[in-house]
């Protein structure tokens, strides 16, 4: 029963998800409808890697219609590290479900579970799954979008701005040791990277003004957490040639300071890489009105389609 194809319903989820799509160019209120009469299906739970003796999952949402290859969606739950399941992700998957694209929504490994680097190592190994199985569901690997909120967004510029030989990688069950130790391992291809106010230095969180308990927590005791904050901090790796990126951020977030975003834009555009930062007036921590959603995701569209990841 592994295999089980569960058919995806969204009929309780109607009135929310024309909130925030209805005045954006996805297609109309009619479109649920197709969702509820079973134009998607869902595989629940598909086994990604395993880590400290511990299964870790991913749901994979696809259209019944796969005579074409699939622009994807992958998808980091937020939680400060430290809290979050990708159950409770689901409406940030439906935009792009209403374009006819495939969706993953990643389990990772919380604070509670292990400490850092788990999570990174984790959402890494997530990509290397979806490049290696895209063939078996017919998904774009030219066409992966990563994304995710706070934590998630952390990780969704992580795991697309590593290269390709790096130490959180090593374990990921795709990967091939003779190509590891030859320095020939492929690099995983990502098409853009959306970001919602996430943690671009991580070590900022760690002392001074910015500390955050959640990110303290997500260290614990170990002695090198700063050096390993400096590892697993998104502005570490900005260089040319990496993904377009959009970021949206309010600037009045008081969980993840808006600063980390305006850095992020600063550092990308010296760099010469194509990125975007929308900033939401007044905004919190995804504290955003009906408007600055709506705003945001006709935004996201547009800049995906100048950088050719939308027709």
């Amino acid at each position: 029963m592994h295999k089980l194809i569960r058919t995806f319903k969204l009929c309780a989820l109607l009135a929310v998800c024309e909130v925030s799509f209805a005045q954006t160019q996805t297609p109309g209120a009619d479109k649920w409808v197709d969702y509820a009469a079973g134009e998607y299906e869902m595989l629940p739970n598909i086994t990604y890697a395993t880590a400290n003796n511990t299964e870790l999952k991913l749901d994979l949402y696809l259209p019944r219609d796969r005579s074409v290859p699939l622009p994807t969606l992958i998808l980091f739950h937020g939680g400060g590290w430290v809290a979050g399941m990708k159950e409770r992700n689901v409406f940030w998957l439906l935009p792009y479900l209403s374009m006819g694209w495939a969706v993953i929504n990643v389990e990772y490994r919380i604070a509670q579970n292990s400490l850092a680097p788990a999570a990174v190592e984790d959402c890494r190994c997530a990509l290397r799954w979806a490049t290696y199985n895209a063939g078996r569901y017919n998904l774009d690997a030219s066409k992966f979008v990563l994304t995710g909120t706070s934590a998630g967004g952390h990780l969704a510029l992580i795991t697309g701005m590593l290269p390709a030989l790096n130490v959180f990688d090593r374990q990921c069950p795709t990967n091939d040791s003779t190509r590891w130790a030859k320095g020939t391992e492929p690099e995983t291809k990502v098409a853009a990277i959306v970001n919602w106010f996430g943690i671009t230095e991580v070590a900022d969180l760690l002392d001074g003004p910015n500390a955050k308990h959640y990110a303290i927590e997500w260290f614990g005791s170990m002695s090198n957490r700063l050096e390993l904050a400096r590892q697993v901090s998104p502005l570490n790796y900005v260089r040319a040639g990496l993904p377009p990126i959009i970021t949206i951020h309010g600037d009045q977030d008081n969980i993840v300071p808006y600063n980390h975003a305006v850095q992020l834009h600063a550092a990308l555009d010296k760099a010469g890489v194509p990125n975007q930062l929308v900033t939401i007036r007044g905004g919190k921590h995804g504290g955003f009105n009906r408007q600055d959603f709506v705003n945001s995701f006709a935004t996201i569209r547009e800049f995906l389609r100048k950088n050719s990841v939308l027709k």
